[in-house]
């Protein structure tokens, strides 16, 4: 069952280190006023502005034309609890002029679904910021199977090239679980914030995908089927010890989920905090709100996982870019992981080897 990425196949991530010049010179990061670009797993494109001073989110959803303004307070752990009068955002993290994660309750084109929004600081970039680049990339949905993660490489041209594996394919009669494709950027429109390149949908000339991120390898899309992630490849398959750490997230599972008609998705949708430990080992635990691992395993590179990588699966070995599968009585479970700076992106599919077509998925943004 083929997936449009953005590339008719296929961010945040998109939070990496930021060296890259913000729009807004931070002297004072704890008082100054930040700028975001983010996309949600629902496919929809904003612009979010933190003001310190005043306890104040204000944002706007290109997408479904929602905008507001909305007081915050700060919690003892970091985290912020919106006080939005619509319900719609409530809650968030942020590292200040690095990177914004935010729980939204009311986006989407009918503003009633549930998603996470990644974010980014908003930096100039044009074509030549992602030419001659490659990142491995995850993508967050919240239909047709939730997870797809891959590799997309861009040439001197502005040409994409992907390669993608959907872990929802593998359970499904006449599913795809592995492709690839292509999209040109060169095509894009570089907007006149200087901040985003905006590009016709090729699946929907009538829609937009909306491109961003920033010099020091951040690419992220936001298209009408979510929000894609792109972390620029390192230059070895192994874990660097660097990536070790206490990351906290924010993230969105859906359980019990079936495929209906046109990828459209049933089950219980939630978003949640949580947080990861990672050993200078790769060990990769998972601790929530209420103090259970719902996972942890050993952090395998996928250019080593011969499920993953090779002829006919991925046709990239994606450096920097790690897995493990777990498999228990009824369930088969792959996790997946990246990281970039301060920043990670997870996502998880367990799929039901004895109840044909029911899943669960995990994904989300680490920050630390």
């Amino acid at each position: 069952m083929r997936m449009r990425l953005c590339f008719m196949l296929f961010v945040t991530f998109l939070l990496a280190g930021c060296n890259s010049t913000s729009k807004v010179v931070s002297v004072t990061p704890e008082t100054t006023t930040r700028t975001y670009r983010g996309t949600a797993s629902v496919g929809d494109f904003l612009t979010v502005t933190i003001n310190p001073s005043a306890l104040t989110l204000t944002y706007t959803n290109h997408s479904n034309g929602d905008t507001g303004t909305i007081p915050y307070s700060v919690n003892t752990d970091g985290t912020y609890t919106l006080s939005d009068p619509h319900a719609n955002l409530i809650a968030a993290y942020e590292v200040a002029n690095y990177g914004l994660l935010i729980q939204a309750a009311k986006t989407g084109p009918n503003h009633d679904t549930p998603a996470l929004i990644t974010a980014v600081n908003s930096t100039d970039i044009s074509l030549a910021t992602f030419r001659s680049q490659a990142y491995n990339y995850m993508q967050f949905r919240t239909r047709a199977g939730g997870v797809q993660i891959g590799s997309v490489s861009i040439d001197a041209q502005g040409i994409a090239s992907t390669t993608a594996f959907w872990p929802s394919g593998l359970y499904f009669q006449g599913g795809t679980a592995f492709g690839s494709g292509t999209m040109d950027l060169s095509l894009a429109e570089l907007d006149t914030s200087r901040d985003f390149l905006k590009l016709v949908d090729q699946g929907d000339s009538s829609l937009y995908d909306y491109v961003f991120g920033t010099a020091n390898g951040i690419f992220a899309v936001d298209s009408p089927n979510g929000a894609i992630l792109g972390l620029k490849k390192t230059s070895s398959k192994d874990f660097d010890p660097s990536f070790a750490g206490t990351y906290r997230t924010i993230s969105y599972q859906k359980t019990g989920a079936s495929m209906g008609s046109n990828n459209s998705e049933s089950g219980t949708p939630t978003l949640s905090h949580a947080t990861i430990t990672v050993s200078s080992a790769g060990v990769f635990t998972v601790t929530d709100d209420q103090g259970n691992t719902p996972t942890t395993g050993t952090l395998t590179p996928v250019a080593d996982a011969s499920y993953l990588y090779g002829s006919g699966k991925l046709g990239d070995p994606c450096y920097g870019l790690f897995t493990y599968r777990t498999t228990g009585a009824t369930t088969q479970q792959d996790v997946f992981v990246t990281f970039m700076g301060r920043a990670m992106l997870f996502s998880s599919f367990t799929g039901s080897t004895v109840q044909s077509g029911i899943y669960d998925y995990v994904y989300g943004v680490g920050l630390k």
